[in-house]
């Protein structure tokens, strides 16, 4: 393998913004897209999160390519939808991108933790950015389903050889975390401006 899992989001991170700053649908989907091999590699841990991510994914470039000069931006999705008053319907682009983003949240905090804490397994590294991020936003049914998916965990030195190839796994960590992170908070800030942030899990 041809440097790090990371490398093809790295890369893919280059073109996420136009000219102008705003986010493209595109390339945002795409990098989203690159991050399912890393999950992957979670096995049996990550399978609710894989799912979950795949098909918000799905949703979103559906409606992306049912018109994509109309919805060349990310957010002109959610505008669409807050215009007609569709954005809060549990099939909505809105609620897609919504937890599309903090899924991703999810696995920067986790990707963050293996870098500061050398010490912690897998399965505790998991747990602790679930209960900072995700957490919050599920109700008991999605809690627990977490809670026990998290004890399959994989052994954390195995994972890290594996998604490492030939690269510089904890360089590219850190360039994934410190890349993703202002593009998910400018999501978060965009949803919040349409009320949209503080939406919870049914």
């Amino acid at each position: 393998m041809e440097g790090t899992v990371f490398a093809p989001a790295l890369e893919g991170f280059k073109t996420v913004k136009s000219d102008g700053g705003e986010i493209l649908t595109k390339p945002f989907l795409e990098v989203c897209k690159q991050i399912l091999p890393v999950i992957d590699k979670f096995g049996a841990a990550m399978t609710l999160v894989k799912s979950d991510i795949g098909g918000n994914i799905t949703r979103l470039e559906s409606k992306y390519s049912s018109n994509p000069s109309k919805f060349n931006y990310l957010y002109s999705l959610v505008q669409l939808e807050v215009e007609t008053k569709t954005a809060k319907a549990s099939s909505s682009c809105t609620n897609g991108l919504l937890w599309l983003t903090r899924a991703m949240d999810f696995l920067v905090e986790l990707f963050r933790n293996l870098l500061d804490h050398p010490d912690w397994t897998m399965s505790q590294a998991c747990t602790d950015s679930y209960g900072k991020t995700l957490k919050k936003w599920h109700g008991w049914l999605a809690s627990s389903s977490f809670s026990v998916a998290m004890k399959l965990a994989p052994d954390r030195k195995k994972f890290m050889e594996v998604i490492g190839g030939n690269g510089d796994i904890m360089g590219d960590i850190e360039k994934f975390c410190t890349t993703f992170t202002p593009l998910l908070k400018e999501n978060h800030k965009f949803l919040a401006s349409v009320g949209m942030d503080e939406l919870k899990a049914s």
